[in-house]
């Protein structure tokens, strides 16, 4: 005969590891025109580091993903527009 024990419901709360749990504390880059789609969609955009989200904070409130940045100063530089 088998028993089934019912356990007392508790509280679980979510460890954040440093590698995931980071990109939560930082604004990142990605495509500006993919950004204001994401807006008016909700589909997820994939930042220059990797992560992948749905907008919906203001970034000028975090700062600057660390590896977004290395990677946006890595990019080589557009020429300037004759507008």
């Amino acid at each position: 005969m088998t028993s089934t024990k019912i356990l007392p419901e508790s509280e679980v709360t979510p460890r954040v590891s440093h590698g995931d749990g980071d990109h939560e504390r930082f604004s990142h880059y990605a495509d500006k025109n993919k950004i204001t789609e994401s807006y008016v969609t909700g589909a997820p955009v994939r930042a220059l580091c990797g992560k992948v989200w749905v907008p919906s904070r203001d970034p000028k409130k975090y700062p600057v993903c660390p590896e977004c940045k290395e990677i946006y100063e890595g990019l080589p530089k557009g020429k300037p527009s004759d507008d």
